[in-house]
């Protein structure tokens, strides 16, 4: 089972969304800012059930294309979008995109380190961007997650990524639970633990999961992801720590 219907799976079970979400996307899409995204024709690569989308739009946004390759996350992103005139939702493959110098910004959140050829990926992303548009990436840090890459990650290549799906969220109580109760009772120490303190619990055991299920999970390193915003189109691109210090940002103008 390929790596977007296991996440299909996924946002169909947790399409809810949550205010505290905001915060998250905030984080995610580090240097921009609310007033970056007011006017603006966005593209959201990867869009599972919509929330990455749903806040730019909130914003002001002039109008947002997202898109997914499985046909449960688009019908999830359809309902959560679905108060927005000015928002679009399809059903596409990365790998096959045909705008070319349309969009002012272009963002995918937790999508590229997840794919076998990211940088003909950000290449598509980058051809889609109008002259002068900025595309934002928010990657896996290897920098942080020392842990998963040496413990969970081998679990999940070797194990639970070929296991089935109602399995893998059966299990993943047993990792949820005791990361909930340590969250509620440490709220801290990291700015990354003390961010999950503030979520519910099943967000929490929505976010182990989402460890769990995927084929290819990718820990890049900041000279790693330096290295794979060269060659992709953009005039000039920086690597940010967001503000939780979790995961690398590429972002960069065309």
């Amino acid at each position: 089972m390929a790596s977007t219907e296991r996440f299909g799976y996924e946002w169909d079970k947790y399409a809810s969304m949550d205010e505290r979400y905001e915060a998250q996307f905030r984080n995610w899409t580090y240097p921009l800012a609310e007033d970056d995204f007011k006017g603006k024709k966005i593209l959201d690569a990867g869009c599972g059930m919509g929330r990455n989308s749903f806040w730019p739009l909130s914003w002001g946004a002039r109008v947002a294309v997202a898109f997914d390759f499985d046909r449960r996350s688009v019908a999830r992103a359809k309902e959560t979008l679905a108060t927005f005139p000015n928002a679009r939702v399809e059903y596409k493959s990365i790998y096959e995109l045909s705008w070319k110098d349309e969009f002012d910004i272009a963002f995918s959140i937790g999508v590229i380190h997840h794919l076998k050829e990211p940088e003909l990926a950000l290449r598509n992303l980058v051809t889609a961007l109008r002259s002068g548009g900025t595309l934002l990436v928010w990657v896996y840090s290897y920098e942080g997650n020392e842990w998963i890459v040496s413990y969970v990650n081998p679990i999940r290549k070797h194990i639970t990524s070929k296991l089935p799906l109602p399995l893998v969220h059966f299990l993943s109580y047993f990792c949820s639970v005791p990361l909930f109760i340590l969250v509620k009772l440490m709220r801290g120490p990291s700015k990354y633990l003390k961010q999950l303190s503030t979520f519910r619990f099943r967000h929490i055991h929505s976010i182990v999961f989402d460890q769990l299920i995927p084929e290819i999970a990718n820990y890049w390193s900041k000279t790693e992801v330096e290295a794979l915003g060269k060659g992709i189109g953009l005039s000039g691109f920086d690597v940010y720590a967001p503000p939780n210090k979790l995961g690398w940002i590429l972002c960069g103008k065309k």
